[in-house]
């Protein structure tokens, strides 16, 4: 099967070399080609989407937003860009790992405010609150003044709390989780992005965080309320919904490059965790939103 780069990947660091933080404000026009067709992205974005609406593909769902709002893309998911309508948009995009450490302790999941892709602004006072920030960051990305990337990193993350603020983020409580059991969720985060197609079991990273399974797996849903076993199968399970919809490959394919030992185990795994088969599953979702 052919590898994820034939979704293309569009790097922070093409677009303006050495930074692993951008700014920029766009209306439609603007939108440059590359956005309009599916692509992942190296880092994080958030889009404060500030005026008109906006059309987009973000996984294998269709979201038709309009302003105020805030749009958000994490590592590994798949974006389409498809509407011509009027919008001004404040894009904001770092790299995995600009932000503060502090910013993972405030926030009592990973990346808490990521774990939806689109968040409605109701009050104007919340609205002025982000573009306050927004504006901030874009003097100091724009000016050479020194620790330039320590007060933008600071400002960030007062952006992100604000976000959070909004009250609908799945996890908006603010508690402090304790320092050295984070940073073993943070590890497990990380080598779970990296490794989740080929390491399955809870074990596998227990050994490799020099904790038990059980351990691990209390202190995952501890923080997050889902355990690790359960962290790993959904990112397997979206994996191959993204590379359903988005992709021309077989059953068999994905099985493959999914690791699975064959694909009938593949289709058993995928109607566990979705009620539905690989087949069907791409045949609806391409017939909704297509």
């Amino acid at each position: 099967m052919r590898n994820n780069t034939s979704i293309p990947v569009l790097d922070l660091a093409e677009c303006i070399p050495g930074k692993e933080f951008i700014i920029k404000t766009t209306e439609c026009a603007d939108v440059p080609q590359r956005m309009r067709k599916p692509h992942r992205i190296s880092g994080y974005k958030i889009s404060l989407l500030l005026e008109g609406e906006t059309t987009s593909y973000t996984d294998f769902k269709k979201y038709q937003v309009k302003a105020p709002a805030l749009l958000f893309l994490s590592p590994e998911q798949v974006h389409q860009h498809v509407s011509y309508e009027y919008h001004k948009m404040v894009h904001i995009a770092f790299s995995k790992d600009f932000l503060l450490s502090e910013s993972e302790n405030i926030l009592s999941c990973w990346e808490c405010m990521f774990s939806q892709v689109v968040l409605s602004i109701e009050e104007d006072d919340k609205l002025q609150e982000l573009q306050a920030y927004a504006m901030l960051m874009r003097e100091e990305f724009v000016r050479l003044k020194p620790m330039k990337d320590t007060v933008i990193r600071n400002l960030l993350n007062a952006f992100i709390i604000s976000a959070a603020r909004l009250g609908t983020c799945e996890t908006s409580n603010t508690t402090q989780v304790d320092s050295s059991q984070n940073k073993i969720v943070r590890q497990f985060k990380n080598l779970t992005d990296e490794l989740y197609l080929q390491t399955t079991q809870v074990g596998q990273y227990a050994d490799m965080l020099y904790v038990t399974p059980g351990h691990l797996n209390d202190l995952i849903k501890n923080v997050t309320g889902r355990t690790a076993k359960q962290i790993i199968d959904e990112k397997r399970v979206v994996e191959a919904k993204r590379l359903l919809f988005w992709g021309e490959y077989s059953v068999k394919e994905i099985a493959s490059h999914m690791n699975f030992e064959d694909d009938a185990y593949f289709n058993r795994f995928f109607k566990k965790h979705t009620g539905q088969t690989p087949a069907l599953f791409q045949k609806m979702s391409r017939e909704k939103y297509n």
